[in-house]
Protein backbone atom coordinates (compact mmCIF):
# COMPACT_ATOMS: atom_id res chain seq x y z
CA UNK A 1 0.00 0.00 0.00
CA UNK A 2 1.05 3.51 -0.83
CA UNK A 3 2.61 5.59 1.73
CA UNK A 4 -0.56 7.73 1.27
CA UNK A 5 -3.52 5.70 1.54
CA UNK A 6 -1.54 4.48 4.69
CA UNK A 7 -1.09 7.57 6.44
CA UNK A 8 -4.39 8.91 5.55
CA UNK A 9 -6.75 6.37 5.63
CA UNK A 10 -10.33 7.23 7.73
CA UNK A 11 -11.21 5.89 10.41
CA UNK A 12 -13.48 2.99 10.27
CA UNK A 13 -12.17 1.53 7.02
CA UNK A 14 -10.03 -0.84 8.52
CA UNK A 15 -11.42 -1.78 12.03
CA UNK A 16 -14.69 -3.88 11.13
CA UNK A 17 -17.02 -0.54 10.65
CA UNK A 18 -16.95 0.40 6.84
CA UNK A 19 -21.03 -0.27 7.05
CA UNK A 20 -21.28 2.77 9.45
CA UNK A 21 -18.22 4.55 7.18
CA UNK A 22 -20.93 6.21 4.50
CA UNK A 23 -23.72 7.71 6.95
CA UNK A 24 -20.71 9.08 8.77
CA UNK A 25 -19.38 10.61 6.21
CA UNK A 26 -22.60 12.14 5.27
CA UNK A 27 -23.62 13.62 8.22
CA UNK A 28 -20.39 15.17 8.66
CA UNK A 29 -20.91 16.94 5.00
CA UNK A 30 -24.67 17.64 5.76
CA UNK A 31 -23.54 20.90 6.86
CA UNK A 32 -21.51 21.56 3.59
CA UNK A 33 -24.27 20.16 1.61
CA UNK A 34 -27.10 22.70 3.02
CA UNK A 35 -24.41 25.19 2.45
CA UNK A 36 -24.15 24.54 -1.15
CA UNK A 37 -27.55 23.31 -1.50
CA UNK A 38 -28.80 27.28 -0.42
CA UNK A 39 -25.89 28.77 -2.51
CA UNK A 40 -27.24 27.06 -5.46
CA UNK A 41 -31.02 27.66 -4.69
CA UNK A 42 -30.68 31.29 -4.12
CA UNK A 43 -29.09 31.43 -8.08
CA UNK A 44 -32.17 29.62 -9.64
CA UNK A 45 -34.49 31.78 -7.87
CA UNK A 46 -32.31 34.83 -8.94
CA UNK A 47 -32.45 33.72 -11.99
CA UNK A 48 -36.37 32.66 -12.17
CA UNK A 49 -37.32 36.57 -11.26
CA UNK A 50 -34.47 37.61 -13.75
CA UNK A 51 -35.81 35.70 -16.49
CA UNK A 52 -39.64 36.37 -15.31
CA UNK A 53 -38.27 40.20 -15.98
CA UNK A 54 -37.17 39.44 -19.66
CA UNK A 55 -40.17 37.26 -20.30
CA UNK A 56 -37.95 34.18 -20.52
CA UNK A 57 -38.50 31.13 -18.85
CA UNK A 58 -35.86 29.46 -16.58
CA UNK A 59 -36.47 26.52 -16.53
CA UNK A 60 -35.68 26.72 -20.62
CA UNK A 61 -32.86 28.53 -20.25
CA UNK A 62 -31.41 25.77 -17.56
CA UNK A 63 -32.76 23.04 -19.91
CA UNK A 64 -33.30 23.74 -22.94
CA UNK A 65 -30.57 25.97 -24.70
CA UNK A 66 -27.35 25.50 -26.28
CA UNK A 67 -25.40 21.99 -25.52
CA UNK A 68 -28.49 20.71 -23.57
CA UNK A 69 -30.11 20.44 -26.79
CA UNK A 70 -27.27 18.61 -27.98
CA UNK A 71 -27.43 16.17 -25.33
CA UNK A 72 -31.25 15.90 -25.10
CA UNK A 73 -31.49 15.00 -28.97
CA UNK A 74 -28.91 12.65 -28.48
CA UNK A 75 -30.96 11.07 -25.44
CA UNK A 76 -34.32 11.38 -27.23
CA UNK A 77 -32.60 9.95 -31.06
CA UNK A 78 -29.12 8.48 -30.81
CA UNK A 79 -26.06 10.14 -32.68
CA UNK A 80 -25.80 10.99 -35.78
CA UNK A 81 -27.59 14.59 -35.97
CA UNK A 82 -24.79 16.84 -38.26
CA UNK A 83 -25.31 20.71 -38.57
CA UNK A 84 -23.86 22.70 -41.53
CA UNK A 85 -23.29 26.57 -40.54
CA UNK A 86 -23.15 29.30 -43.64
CA UNK A 87 -19.68 29.99 -42.44
CA UNK A 88 -18.46 26.40 -43.34
CA UNK A 89 -18.25 24.78 -39.52
CA UNK A 90 -19.82 21.24 -39.44
CA UNK A 91 -21.48 20.65 -35.34
CA UNK A 92 -22.19 16.91 -35.15
CA UNK A 93 -23.02 15.53 -32.45
CA UNK A 94 -20.27 12.89 -31.83
CA UNK A 95 -18.24 15.90 -30.54
CA UNK A 96 -20.40 14.91 -26.88
CA UNK A 97 -19.44 12.01 -24.84
CA UNK A 98 -22.35 10.07 -23.83
CA UNK A 99 -22.69 9.44 -20.26
CA UNK A 100 -25.04 12.51 -19.66
CA UNK A 101 -27.58 11.49 -22.23
CA UNK A 102 -27.44 7.80 -21.93
CA UNK A 103 -28.58 9.10 -18.37
CA UNK A 104 -31.13 11.21 -19.34
CA UNK A 105 -32.70 8.66 -21.50
CA UNK A 106 -32.83 5.92 -18.50
CA UNK A 107 -34.30 9.05 -16.01
CA UNK A 108 -36.39 9.73 -18.90
CA UNK A 109 -37.52 6.15 -19.29
CA UNK A 110 -38.68 5.74 -15.51
CA UNK A 111 -39.84 9.26 -14.48
CA UNK A 112 -42.49 11.57 -16.05
CA UNK A 113 -39.87 13.84 -17.27
CA UNK A 114 -38.62 14.63 -21.22
CA UNK A 115 -35.05 14.31 -21.92
CA UNK A 116 -34.50 17.84 -20.98
CA UNK A 117 -35.97 17.79 -17.58
CA UNK A 118 -34.35 14.38 -17.11
CA UNK A 119 -30.79 16.65 -18.11
CA UNK A 120 -31.74 18.79 -15.58
CA UNK A 121 -32.15 16.39 -13.10
CA UNK A 122 -29.40 14.29 -13.83
CA UNK A 123 -27.57 17.51 -13.00
CA UNK A 124 -28.78 18.81 -9.74
CA UNK A 125 -28.21 15.51 -8.23
CA UNK A 126 -24.76 15.27 -9.75
CA UNK A 127 -23.70 18.56 -8.54
CA UNK A 128 -24.60 17.03 -5.04
CA UNK A 129 -22.62 14.32 -5.13
CA UNK A 130 -19.27 16.68 -6.79
CA UNK A 131 -20.02 19.02 -3.60
CA UNK A 132 -20.05 15.95 -1.24
CA UNK A 133 -16.71 14.87 -3.22
CA UNK A 134 -15.16 18.27 -2.99
CA UNK A 135 -15.90 18.56 0.64
CA UNK A 136 -14.43 14.77 0.82
CA UNK A 137 -11.55 15.94 -0.39
CA UNK A 138 -11.42 19.53 2.01
CA UNK A 139 -11.91 17.59 4.92
CA UNK A 140 -9.02 15.00 4.74
CA UNK A 141 -6.24 17.23 3.74
CA UNK A 142 -7.61 20.68 6.24
CA UNK A 143 -10.20 19.68 8.27
CA UNK A 144 -14.33 20.43 8.33
CA UNK A 145 -13.90 23.94 7.96
CA UNK A 146 -11.66 23.94 4.78
CA UNK A 147 -13.83 21.64 3.41
CA UNK A 148 -17.05 23.48 3.99
CA UNK A 149 -15.29 26.78 2.67
CA UNK A 150 -14.34 24.44 -0.77
CA UNK A 151 -17.93 23.41 -1.28
CA UNK A 152 -19.26 27.15 -0.89
CA UNK A 153 -16.10 28.76 -2.95
CA UNK A 154 -16.78 26.28 -5.62
CA UNK A 155 -20.81 26.79 -5.57
CA UNK A 156 -20.43 30.69 -5.67
CA UNK A 157 -18.10 30.84 -8.86
CA UNK A 158 -19.16 33.13 -11.15
CA UNK A 159 -20.47 30.61 -13.98
CA UNK A 160 -21.82 28.67 -10.70
CA UNK A 161 -25.03 28.73 -12.46
CA UNK A 162 -23.44 26.10 -14.74
CA UNK A 163 -24.01 23.37 -12.13
CA UNK A 164 -27.65 24.00 -11.95
CA UNK A 165 -27.85 23.53 -15.98
CA UNK A 166 -28.56 20.24 -17.73
CA UNK A 167 -24.69 20.44 -18.82
CA UNK A 168 -22.02 17.66 -18.07
CA UNK A 169 -20.03 19.74 -16.12
CA UNK A 170 -21.58 18.62 -12.73
CA UNK A 171 -21.62 15.04 -13.39
CA UNK A 172 -18.31 15.20 -14.70
CA UNK A 173 -16.73 17.08 -11.52
CA UNK A 174 -18.77 14.35 -8.50
CA UNK A 175 -16.74 11.43 -10.66
CA UNK A 176 -13.92 13.15 -10.55
CA UNK A 177 -13.93 14.70 -7.21
CA UNK A 178 -14.72 10.60 -6.14
CA UNK A 179 -11.93 9.81 -8.13
CA UNK A 180 -9.62 11.40 -6.58
CA UNK A 181 -10.43 10.86 -3.30
CA UNK A 182 -10.42 7.37 -4.28
CA UNK A 183 -6.62 7.87 -5.23
CA UNK A 184 -6.14 9.89 -1.84
CA UNK A 185 -7.19 7.02 0.24
CA UNK A 186 -5.66 4.13 -1.70
CA UNK A 187 -8.62 2.69 -3.30
CA UNK A 188 -7.20 2.56 -6.73
CA UNK A 189 -9.50 0.03 -8.23
CA UNK A 190 -12.11 2.52 -7.51
CA UNK A 191 -10.31 5.33 -8.56
CA UNK A 192 -10.10 3.81 -11.90
CA UNK A 193 -13.44 2.90 -12.18
CA UNK A 194 -14.33 6.44 -11.73
CA UNK A 195 -11.77 7.59 -14.28
CA UNK A 196 -13.23 5.54 -16.59
CA UNK A 197 -16.64 6.62 -16.06
CA UNK A 198 -15.79 10.61 -15.92
CA UNK A 199 -13.91 9.68 -19.29
CA UNK A 200 -17.87 8.84 -21.14
CA UNK A 201 -18.74 12.48 -19.58
CA UNK A 202 -16.09 14.80 -21.16
CA UNK A 203 -13.08 15.01 -23.25
CA UNK A 204 -10.71 16.88 -20.14
CA UNK A 205 -11.56 13.01 -18.54
CA UNK A 206 -7.95 12.60 -19.29
CA UNK A 207 -7.15 14.58 -16.60
CA UNK A 208 -8.69 12.07 -13.97
CA UNK A 209 -6.55 9.65 -16.01
CA UNK A 210 -3.37 11.53 -15.77
CA UNK A 211 -4.33 11.47 -11.70
CA UNK A 212 -4.49 7.76 -11.67
CA UNK A 213 -1.57 6.76 -13.79
CA UNK A 214 1.03 9.54 -12.53
CA UNK A 215 0.17 9.06 -8.81
CA UNK A 216 0.27 4.80 -9.67
CA UNK A 217 3.71 5.58 -11.43
CA UNK A 218 5.09 7.49 -8.20
CA UNK A 219 3.87 5.35 -5.99
CA UNK A 220 5.84 2.21 -7.99
CA UNK A 221 8.74 4.34 -8.24
CA UNK A 222 9.78 6.82 -5.54
CA UNK A 223 13.31 8.34 -5.27
CA UNK A 224 15.89 5.98 -4.27
CA UNK A 225 13.39 3.01 -4.41
CA UNK A 226 13.11 1.46 -8.31
CA UNK A 227 13.70 -2.14 -7.73
CA UNK A 228 10.58 -1.81 -6.18
CA UNK A 229 9.14 -2.74 -9.83
CA UNK A 230 9.50 -6.09 -8.94
CA UNK A 231 7.34 -6.35 -6.05
CA UNK A 232 3.91 -5.71 -8.66
CA UNK A 233 2.66 -8.96 -7.71
CA UNK A 234 1.98 -7.92 -4.39
CA UNK A 235 -1.46 -7.74 -3.79
CA UNK A 236 -1.86 -3.97 -3.51
CA UNK A 237 0.20 -3.07 -6.77
CA UNK A 238 -1.91 -5.86 -8.20
CA UNK A 239 -5.03 -3.77 -7.43
CA UNK A 240 -2.85 -0.48 -8.28
CA UNK A 241 -2.52 -1.64 -11.57
CA UNK A 242 -6.26 -2.62 -12.10
CA UNK A 243 -7.13 0.85 -11.52
CA UNK A 244 -4.31 2.45 -13.86
CA UNK A 245 -5.63 -0.26 -16.37
CA UNK A 246 -9.41 0.57 -15.75
CA UNK A 247 -8.59 4.30 -16.11
CA UNK A 248 -8.69 5.22 -19.55
CA UNK A 249 -11.07 2.68 -21.12
CA UNK A 250 -14.12 4.62 -20.88
CA UNK A 251 -12.47 8.06 -22.99
CA UNK A 252 -10.37 5.82 -25.26
CA UNK A 253 -13.46 3.25 -25.94
CA UNK A 254 -15.52 6.71 -26.85
CA UNK A 255 -12.72 8.10 -28.74
CA UNK A 256 -12.29 4.79 -30.96
CA UNK A 257 -15.88 4.31 -31.06
CA UNK A 258 -16.05 7.75 -33.36
CA UNK A 259 -13.04 6.80 -34.98
CA UNK A 260 -14.72 3.61 -36.16
CA UNK A 261 -18.20 5.29 -37.26
CA UNK A 262 -16.11 7.93 -39.24
CA UNK A 263 -14.15 6.02 -40.54
CA UNK A 264 -10.70 7.94 -39.69
CA UNK A 265 -8.40 7.22 -36.71
CA UNK A 266 -8.64 10.89 -35.88
CA UNK A 267 -12.34 10.88 -36.26
CA UNK A 268 -13.07 12.40 -32.84
CA UNK A 269 -10.49 15.10 -33.84
CA UNK A 270 -11.79 15.88 -37.10
CA UNK A 271 -15.42 16.12 -35.36
CA UNK A 272 -13.95 18.68 -33.02
CA UNK A 273 -12.39 20.68 -36.12
CA UNK A 274 -15.84 20.45 -37.73
CA UNK A 275 -16.66 23.14 -34.45
CA UNK A 276 -13.74 25.01 -34.72
CA UNK A 277 -12.47 23.56 -31.76
CA UNK A 278 -9.15 21.88 -30.80
CA UNK A 279 -5.85 22.49 -29.12
CA UNK A 280 -3.01 24.93 -30.28
CA UNK A 281 -1.12 25.07 -27.44
CA UNK A 282 -2.53 28.41 -26.41
CA UNK A 283 -2.38 30.53 -29.40
CA UNK A 284 -5.36 31.33 -30.54
CA UNK A 285 -6.64 32.18 -26.74
CA UNK A 286 -3.67 34.60 -27.14
CA UNK A 287 -4.04 35.96 -30.17
CA UNK A 288 -7.67 36.73 -29.16
CA UNK A 289 -6.53 38.18 -25.72
CA UNK A 290 -4.19 40.49 -27.39
CA UNK A 291 -6.74 41.67 -30.13
CA UNK A 292 -8.64 42.43 -27.18
CA UNK A 293 -5.77 44.34 -25.35
CA UNK A 294 -5.14 46.61 -28.80
CA UNK A 295 -8.71 47.22 -29.56
CA UNK A 296 -11.64 49.27 -28.35
CA UNK A 297 -12.27 46.21 -25.84
CA UNK A 298 -8.90 46.83 -23.30
CA UNK A 299 -10.76 46.48 -20.19
CA UNK A 300 -11.99 43.25 -21.26
CA UNK A 301 -8.35 41.83 -22.66
CA UNK A 302 -6.74 43.10 -19.12
CA UNK A 303 -9.28 41.19 -17.15
CA UNK A 304 -9.08 38.14 -18.93
CA UNK A 305 -4.95 38.45 -18.62
CA UNK A 306 -5.22 39.15 -15.01
CA UNK A 307 -7.81 36.03 -14.47
CA UNK A 308 -5.50 34.00 -16.37
CA UNK A 309 -2.74 35.00 -14.60
CA UNK A 310 -4.34 34.34 -10.95
CA UNK A 311 -5.09 31.02 -11.83
CA UNK A 312 -1.27 30.36 -12.50
CA UNK A 313 -0.75 32.12 -9.68
CA UNK A 314 -2.81 29.54 -7.12
CA UNK A 315 -2.06 26.84 -9.07
CA UNK A 316 1.78 27.28 -8.61
CA UNK A 317 0.68 28.14 -4.52
CA UNK A 318 -0.59 24.83 -4.48
CA UNK A 319 2.46 22.90 -5.55
CA UNK A 320 4.42 25.11 -3.17
CA UNK A 321 2.28 24.08 -0.36
CA UNK A 322 2.90 20.65 -1.50
CA UNK A 323 -0.75 19.55 -2.18
CA UNK A 324 -1.27 15.58 -2.41
CA UNK A 325 0.02 14.58 -6.19
CA UNK A 326 -3.80 13.31 -7.42
CA UNK A 327 -5.17 17.36 -6.94
CA UNK A 328 -1.93 18.65 -8.63
CA UNK A 329 -2.18 16.56 -11.70
CA UNK A 330 -5.64 16.54 -11.98
CA UNK A 331 -6.19 20.35 -11.76
CA UNK A 332 -3.30 21.32 -13.66
CA UNK A 333 -4.35 19.00 -16.66
CA UNK A 334 -7.53 21.01 -16.48
CA UNK A 335 -6.08 24.22 -16.27
CA UNK A 336 -3.75 23.08 -19.10
CA UNK A 337 -6.72 21.91 -21.45
CA UNK A 338 -8.90 24.49 -20.60
CA UNK A 339 -6.04 27.55 -21.20
CA UNK A 340 -4.86 25.60 -24.92
CA UNK A 341 -7.78 24.61 -26.47
CA UNK A 342 -8.61 26.90 -29.30
CA UNK A 343 -12.77 27.47 -30.23
CA UNK A 344 -15.18 30.27 -28.69
CA UNK A 345 -13.19 31.85 -25.70
CA UNK A 346 -16.51 32.70 -23.84
CA UNK A 347 -16.38 28.91 -23.14
CA UNK A 348 -13.58 29.05 -20.89
CA UNK A 349 -14.71 29.73 -17.53
CA UNK A 350 -16.99 27.15 -17.32
CA UNK A 351 -14.60 24.72 -18.95
CA UNK A 352 -12.26 25.43 -15.86
CA UNK A 353 -15.33 24.91 -13.44
CA UNK A 354 -13.74 21.42 -12.68
CA UNK A 355 -10.91 22.47 -11.27
CA UNK A 356 -12.39 22.81 -7.68
CA UNK A 357 -8.66 21.61 -6.25
CA UNK A 358 -7.35 25.73 -6.85
CA UNK A 359 -9.62 27.06 -4.36
CA UNK A 360 -7.87 25.13 -2.12
CA UNK A 361 -6.08 28.07 -0.57
CA UNK A 362 -8.79 30.66 -1.07
CA UNK A 363 -10.97 28.24 1.18
CA UNK A 364 -7.90 27.47 3.90
CA UNK A 365 -7.69 31.21 4.54
CA UNK A 366 -11.16 31.78 4.37
CA UNK A 367 -11.43 28.58 7.61
CA UNK A 368 -8.84 30.96 9.17
CA UNK A 369 -11.15 33.85 9.78
CA UNK A 370 -14.27 33.95 12.57
CA UNK A 371 -17.32 32.01 11.20
CA UNK A 372 -19.66 35.06 11.02
CA UNK A 373 -16.74 36.92 8.91
CA UNK A 374 -16.80 34.27 6.98
CA UNK A 375 -20.24 33.70 6.40
CA UNK A 376 -20.65 37.28 5.60
CA UNK A 377 -18.25 37.18 2.51
CA UNK A 378 -19.45 34.15 1.04
CA UNK A 379 -22.71 35.06 1.13
CA UNK A 380 -22.30 38.67 -0.66
CA UNK A 381 -20.16 36.69 -2.90
CA UNK A 382 -22.81 34.30 -3.47
CA UNK A 383 -25.60 37.08 -4.00
CA UNK A 384 -23.11 38.60 -6.54
CA UNK A 385 -22.50 35.32 -8.45
CA UNK A 386 -26.54 34.61 -8.52
CA UNK A 387 -27.06 38.11 -10.01
CA UNK A 388 -23.97 37.58 -12.65
CA UNK A 389 -25.56 34.37 -13.43
CA UNK A 390 -29.02 34.99 -14.43
CA UNK A 391 -27.43 38.32 -16.24
CA UNK A 392 -25.43 35.65 -18.35
CA UNK A 393 -27.61 33.10 -18.87
CA UNK A 394 -30.58 35.49 -19.97
CA UNK A 395 -28.14 37.12 -22.25
CA UNK A 396 -25.16 35.49 -24.07
CA UNK A 397 -24.42 32.61 -21.31
CA UNK A 398 -22.52 29.69 -21.80
CA UNK A 399 -22.66 28.31 -25.58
Amino acid sequence: MTELARTDAPAGEHDGRTGRAVPATLRRAAPALLAYTGTRLLGVVVLAIWAAATGKSWYTLLSGRWDAVWYSRIAEEGYGYTLRLPDGSVHSDLAFFPLLPWLERLVAALTPLDAAGAGLAVSWIASLFAAWGIFAIGDRLRGRRVGTALVVLWAVLPVGVVQSMAYSESLFTALAAWAVYALLTGRWVWAGALAATAGLTRPVGAAVIAAVWITAAASLLPAGRWRLVWRLVGREHRRMLLGAALAPLGWLGYVVWVGVRTGSVTGYLDVQSGWRNGFDGGVAFARFTWDLLAGPSFAGGLAMLTGVALLIWVFIRCVRRRDPLPLLVYAGVVLALALTAKGYFGSKPRLLLPAFPILLPLAAALARLRTARAVLILGSVGLASAAYGAFWLTGTGPP
